[in-house]
């Protein structure tokens, strides 16, 4: 089945944006989207114990991070690494004071380092990308030293953040799932979704002849790169009629992708790592489905 998406009429904007700021009534979060910045309410974020405090929800962004601090967490266990992970959900709780405090783009995930290397206050990193770096640099882990090998690192991950996570979540994601359901989404879905899948094999050629996105090295490229790939050869973004994008999108087809992709997966600092902040900052610790990942290599 052909669709189409003409009108009669050549769309025409109006003298001001606000003014079609009505269409969005039905979209899942027309309630918090706002035009502007800043608190909403005043209320702390919850801190614990462990020198690296984690404000994150189990997205693709936060996910991201979640393998990152598994990782570093199981690499360097003997020296007492250690993290807090807290939940912020999105219906309102990143506009609470204490988080915008942290993060005053209110998006997850973002952190509070209480022991930063300078010896100085504590320091609020912000934006997945940049708290992956940040992390792989304060202790050493998971990007190259080599400046041509983490300039190759950095690509990718500049890539994630710019055009993987973006048009996956954002653009196609939103369109797919998530807009109003009145609106016809053929034009949104079409350009948003050829572009995923333009996506999905430039990264699957990459990987034809490499084991990691590195090469032969696993970094911080692998570890961002992966959500977004997953969520949508899972279970993620599932229209309302039932179509899931792993079908619509044919994501099967990418076989070098699929097996990069299970290769990680199968870690147990990514499958911990991916759970962060699922209903529990640490669900393997208190959930029995995930007892069984506390110790997995």
């Amino acid at each position: 089945v052909t669709h189409s998406i003409m009108s009669a009429k050549e769309w025409q904007p109006p003298d001001k944006v606000e003014k079609l700021y009505s269409v969005l009534a039905g979209n899942k979060f027309a309630g918090v989207n706002r035009p502007t910045a800043g608190a909403r309410t005043d209320k702390a974020v919850a801190v614990g114990s462990a020198p690296i405090q984690l404000y994150s929800l189990a997205t693709p962004n936060g996910q991201k991070v979640g393998i990152l601090l598994e990782e570093l967490r199981a690499l360097r266990a003997a020296h007492g690494l250690d993290y807090d992970a807290h939940i912020v959900g999105l219906g309102g709780a990143q506009f609470d004071t204490g988080f915008v405090d942290v993060n005053p783009n209110s998006k997850i995930p973002c952190l509070v380092d209480r022991a930063p290397t300078d010896g100085g206050k504590p320091l609020n990193v912000f934006e997945s990308g940049s708290i992956m770096v940040y992390l792989a640099d304060k202790y050493g882990a998971f990007i190259p030293k080599e400046p041509r090998r983490r300039a190759e690192c950095m690509s990718w991950v500049m890539w994630q953040m710019a055009g993987q996570g973006p048009m996956t979540g954002a653009c196609f994601g939103h369109f797919f799932v998530y807009a109003p359901p009145n609106v016809n989404r053929d034009y949104g879905v079409a350009r948003y979704g050829m572009e995923v899948k333009r996506l999905c094999s430039v990264l699957d050629q990459h990987l034809a002849t490499r084991k990691y996105i590195c090469d032969t090295e696993y970094t911080i490229a692998d570890m961002i790169c992966l959500p977004w790939f997953e969520i949508i050869r899972s279970t993620g973004y599932v229209h309302s009629s039932g179509m899931k994008t792993r079908d619509f999108l044919s994501v099967s087809e990418y076989s070098h992708l699929n097996r990069w992709a299970d290769m990680l997966i199968a870690r147990g600092a990514v499958a911990r790592g991916m759970l962060v902040c699922r209903k529990h900052g640490k669900p393997w610790l208190v959930d029995d489905r995930f007892r069984h990942l506390a110790s997995k290599v």
